[in-house]
């Protein structure tokens, strides 16, 4: 849980710019900090760096021919983007995909368990399955089901279990709204913050559901094309007209669809 008046950095993300294929900038310029034991948001919509930035942090980019080509990614002060993803895991930084990826064909409880693969307190492996299960009852119903047999929130629960089990420090968590209705979102993001709250684990989330991320986050940042456009603790952020506007669909004049606010903002510009 953050104390505001304990902030130690835990990662930091200064000035970094990312190129894919050695041609594609993608990433502009991107810093951030996240602090031990808060929530930090990273916002914005589709197509705006979100993802990159994690795999950036994660080092996950070269599989997809992407490179950080300039700035720097420290962990507890030591730059990390040299290190392989493995070696990353170890120092506590695990990231959970968009996608809900899970390994169809093993059970729930199987997919839990590789979590703990490269553990050496083999002892303490079952002790944490029972703590998964606390925060998930509905995976301790599944344990024995094919996770390719789930549902997208359970497999979800099982992508961000997983990680539990590998006993992070910080857990990098990509889109996990996504595809869910309303009501498994609310249930994802309220574990999130008990995880958060009993267990210490520090998160940087990447969520295009603005609304939801910044009633649970600490702090946010909020990216358009590769850049960060504004930062901000995730109350003020949620109080910003320019936010309520664009990012939650509020006016003055009330509640507004994107496609409103994109119209109405097109339509300002030609005016001028």
């Amino acid at each position: 849980m953050l104390d505001a008046g304990k902030t130690e950095t835990l990662l930091e993300v200064n000035n970094i710019e990312v190129i894919y294929n050695h041609v594609i900038l993608v990433l502009k310029g991107v810093s951030l900090n996240v602090p031990k034991g808060g929530i930090t948001a990273l916002l914005g919509g589709n197509g705006a760096g979100k993802t990159t930035t994690l795999k950036a942090i994660s080092n996950l980019l070269h599989s997809e021919r992407g490179e950080v080509t300039k700035g720097s990614i420290l962990y507890r002060g030591e730059k990390v983007q040299s290190l392989d993803p493995s070696a990353l895991v170890k120092k506590g930084v695990i990231q959970v995909m968009e996608g809900r990826h899970c390994f169809e064909h093993l059970t729930v409880e199987e997919n839990l368990l590789t979590g703990a693969y490269t553990r050496a307190d083999k002892g303490q492996v079952a002790a944490d399955l029972d703590m998964v299960y606390s925060y998930f009852p509905r995976l301790k119903e599944r344990r024995k089901s094919q996770a390719g047999y789930t549902s997208g929130g359970e497999q979800q629960m099982c992508a961000i279990g997983r990680a539990l089990m590998s006993k992070p420090e910080t857990i990098l968590l990509d889109e996990p709204s996504m595809g869910l209705a309303p009501q498994l979102v609310e249930q994802i993001f309220e574990i999130v913050k008990a995880v958060n709250e009993k267990e210490g684990v520090t998160f940087l989330l990447a969520e295009q559901n603005t609304n939801v991320a910044l009633r649970y986050a600490h702090y946010g940042y909020i990216l358009e094309s590769g850049r960060v456009v504004m930062d901000g603790p995730a109350k003020e952020l949620r109080e910003n007209p320019d936010v309520k506007e664009f990012y939650l669909g509020m006016s003055d004049e009330g509640r507004k669809s994107f496609r409103d606010v994109r119209s109405y903002r097109r339509r300002k510009r030609w005016l001028a």
